[in-house]
């Protein structure tokens, strides 16, 4: 195997492990996000809900009844009470709409159910500078109260269809369950002891108490697909009281027209109150443990965020070890190459050279070819001959001298040695004549090498002693054949090299012929070939 193709397999080892991980890390990464956002968005509507429904619950009704007190005895001590009301509405109103999610992110029905809210808030607004100056006297703007509050419940009803996560959708519902059936009672209890303290002759409002009704329908609704919650077992427990079922039996005789009496209709307006305080009670523990909920979901999303930081910071250091094996094993690749040409270095240094060039003498060459091909006959599929010749050399010789002939044959022997690759063996083969080994190559890779090599020589210009400056050409013959660990005799590739080389002079000289490709021998003809003998023909 080429030493290119070990580097491609060595480093498609480590990285495509890591690519397959890095793409499980970005799903990983991906749906962990996800999994913030709806936290932190659930969280983000706990605790609307749960702001919105304290509101509805309890601020509002503080002041509506703070009101009342004032308007019925004004005295710096209720003054002061209607105005801590105030005061804590307005904070809650604040905190609530601090808490919405951006207005561009809401849909239009939520939009279109503030958008009245804030009307209804600027009427409380109005109505109590009308309060202040007097205006309100012997009479309450509970009405103007009375449409916030309703408000307020649209705002927290059109909230619950946002939630995601099934336990706060659950929590919602029920919280919103226990608002409407507060208010319908509370709408119930008012019309009802408004009408049992006039006289008989008094008209009955039943579009308001139908309305009262209507309302505590809806919310008994919503409790009932939750009956096995604790909060909604409380309430369904008390409400099951005999008081209380016995309140409910007078509050159908009153809605049927009929006027109890005044003992009973005392006994019905304290089961009233006492059932309302109750549901207020549970309104605010219902309120709480949603917010509760919203905390939880808090905590979820900062250790979703910290493990998707920590998922980054794990893939960043995977990825940092990765590239430092993917390095290791380039500097390893490098290193079995550099120990291939430290190999052929000491082979070359530890053969016998030719001492005029400096290149291998054919007895060196047969020690440094053998061992070559030994090393790569497990990662080299062809071997290739490259044998060229000065051309008119003995014309220099007779012209200026063999010292000149020395000279271009050292300076050609240079030349060569720059050209031809690293790991390619080059021996004088005899006078003017060389012969290089050129492993892994084929007939076409080795004639692309011989042709460099040639117009190298072609280009050069030799100095002489006499200060002269001489140029040569060469002729170059070519052949290659399949690597085969069982042949090592490649007399016939010489010989067909040597052919080549004729054909190049032949046509006229300073060109590179390659000869046909050698085919593998036969089975007996390579036993024949590996128990024969030989000099330069077998390595």
């Amino acid at each position: 195997m080429k030493f290119e193709t070990i580097k491609k397999v060595i480093l498609a080892a480590i990285l495509l492990p890591f690519v397959f991980m890095l793409i499980e890390g970005v799903f990983v990464l991906r749906t962990s996000i996800l999994q913030y956002r709806d936290l932190e968005k659930d969280r983000q509507f706990a605790d609307v809900l749960a702001r919105g429904g304290s509101i509805a619950a309890t601020e509002i009704l503080s002041e509506i009844d703070a009101t009342r007190r004032y308007l019925a005895h004004p005295s710096s001590g209720t003054a002061g009470d209607m105005q801590q009301s105030r005061l804590t509405l307005d904070r809650e109103r604040r905190a609530f709409y601090a808490s919405l999610p951006p207005h561009d992110t809401l849909d239009q029905g939520l939009a279109g159910e503030l958008s009245a809210l804030s009307l209804a808030y600027s009427r409380i607004v109005a109505a109590r500078s009308a309060v202040d100056q007097g205006r309100y006297s012997g009479s309450n703007p509970g009405s103007i109260y009375w449409y916030a509050a309703l408000k307020q419940l649209a705002v927290v009803d059109a909230l619950s269809p946002l939630i995601s996560d099934p336990v706060l959708l659950e929590k919602s519902n029920q919280l919103m369950g226990i608002l409407l059936t507060y208010y319908g009672e509370r709408l119930i209890t008012g019309i009802g002891t408004r009408y049992l303290d006039q006289d008989v002759s008094a008209r009955f409002p039943i579009e308001l108490f139908i309305q009262g009704k209507t309302m505590l329908g809806a919310g008994m609704d919503h409790m009932v697909f939750h009956s096995t919650a604790p909060i909604v077992r409380d309430i369904v427990a008390y409400l099951g009281r005999s008081d209380q079922v016995k309140a409910n039996a007078i509050t159908d005789a009153i809605l049927a027209g009929s006027r109890p009496s005044r003992a009973m209709g005392d006994a019905w307006a304290a089961a009233q109150r006492e059932r309302m305080a109750f549901l207020q009670q549970k309104m605010v523990e219902a309120a709480s443990d949603i917010h509760e909920t919203g905390e939880q979901f808090s905590t979820l999303s900062h250790i979703h965020l910290t493990q998707i930081l920590a998922l980054c910071a794990g893939l960043l250091i995977l990825a940092t070890l990765v590239m430092v094996l993917a390095a290791r094993g380039l500097r390893l690749i490098d290193k079995l190459t550099r120990d291939r040409e430290a190999l052929v270095g000491e082979l070359r240094n530890a053969a016998q050279t030719d001492l005029l060039t400096g290149l291998y003498n054919r007895r060196g060459f047969e020690v440094a070819a053998s061992a070559l091909l030994t090393q790569a006959e497990h990662g080299s599929h062809w071997i290739s001959v490259v044998l060229f010749d000065l051309d008119h050399f003995k014309k220099i010789n007779d012209i200026h001298g063999h010292d000149a002939g020395d000279a271009v044959l050292r300076h050609v022997a240079g030349v060569a040695r720059q050209n031809f690759r690293s790991f390619d063996l080059l021996v004088r083969h005899g006078g003017e004549e060389f012969l290089a080994l050129l492993p892994d190559s084929t007939p076409d890779e080795a004639a692309i090498v011989a042709e460099r090599v040639r117009r190298a020589i072609e280009a050069a210009e030799i100095p002489l002693a006499s200060g002269d400056l001489l140029k040569v050409t060469a002729s170059f013959g070519c052949a290659g054949r399949a690597n085969d660990a069982a042949n090592r005799n490649f007399e016939d590739l010489v010989k067909r090299a040597d052919l080549a080389l004729y054909a190049a002079k032949a046509s006229g000289r300073n060109c590179v012929v390659s000869g046909p490709v050698v085919p593998a021998p036969p089975q007996e003809e390579r036993r024949k070939t590996v128990s024969g003998g030989g000099f330069d023909s077998r390595i």
